[in-house]
């Protein structure tokens, strides 16, 4: 049975494991391409991106979410109910208070938590979903963002966000370089150049299935983590059903940052999901984590 310490050093060896992929994998692409183009200085900047990426992955990343999302900082005075309520949760966890960060989004409740340790937390939480939550259910919320940053699921995710996304805009430039090249300049290339493409279009592909695969992972144990700090699970599920059920777009959401958010901030028509489909989902359906919740027991 997985605990809480287990799953944070399995967060740990897996953000190096991911950090170590990212440099190689963008080295192979600046290699392949620098081989087809007959130019070292493509090797060089993409050993300069790796390097440069992969530490500001790790000090930076929830500064660069937090900016993406234009989350703003609360103090105290501003808002003292939401400080309190925080504070009561982390006593009971043994943890240091983290920032908290309000999106100015008063429609769709939602929230998400970052920063590579207990130090430097950060939950940021919707307009909408102050507005909207009971205290119970605003309680289970914020117990599972808790238990993210508890076992270092906040360190993973937002290394994810990172490094998918420089894989993705690095991709997309040199699978545009690649059509344009002349074959004909250097026909002994073909194969390479074929195989540069090939990797550049892969490689989003596999970066983004694999950060849906461990976001979806750590969805269920943040669920049961955050349920026992409450001891109410039923405050979490509820809490779930009316994020769920809120069909009001998340502006600031994109396909990068999705997979942060407690529920997917996308919202589909058609409640079917298919296999393909599944494969990309960021996070588990709803329907079984509050399954999961219902059916707990706390002692």
């Amino acid at each position: 049975m997985a605990t809480l310490y287990s799953q944070a050093e399995s967060n740990v060896r897996r953000t190096w494991f991911l950090i170590t992929m990212f440099f190689v994998i963008v080295i192979l692409i600046g290699w392949l391409f620098s081989y087809v183009f007959d130019s070292t200085i493509i090797l060089y900047i993409a050993v300069l991106i790796s390097i440069i990426m992969s530490i500001s992955s790790y000090w930076f990343s929830d500064k660069i979410i937090l900016s993406i999302t234009n989350a703003k900082l609360v103090k105290m005075k501003d808002n003292p109910e939401i400080y309190r309520l925080v504070e009561n949760l982390c006593i009971a966890t043994g943890m240091p208070l983290p920032q908290i960060y309000i999106l100015e989004d008063e429609l769709q409740p939602n929230a998400f938590a970052t920063g590579r340790d207990e130090k430097h937390a950060v939950i940021a939480l919707t307009q909408g979903l102050l507005n909207k939550l009971e205290k119970s259910e605003l309680e289970g919320v914020i117990a599972h963002e808790l238990a993210h940053i508890k076992n270092k699921d906040t360190l993973l995710q937002a290394v994810i966000v990172v490094l998918v996304g420089v894989i993705v805009v690095m991709s997309d430039i040199f699978l545009r370089a690649g059509f344009r090249r002349n074959d004909n300049e250097r026909g002994g290339n073909v194969v390479f150049l074929m195989l540069g493409v090939l990797v550049a279009i892969l490689a989003p592909i596999a970066a983004q299935i694999i950060k849906a695969s461990l976001s979806r992972q750590r969805e269920f144990l943040a669920d049961a983590s955050g349920a026992l700090i409450t001891r109410y699970p039923e405050g979490l599920a509820s809490a779930l059903r009316k994020i769920s059920a809120d069909q009001n777009p998340l502006i600031k959401a994109n396909a990068s940052n999705a997979h942060l958010f407690i529920s997917s901030p996308f919202r589909q028509k058609n409640g079917h999901v298919d296999w393909f489909t599944k494969l990309f989902m960021t996070h588990p359906p709803v329907e079984e984590r509050i399954q999961a919740l219902t059916g707990m027991k706390l002692s």
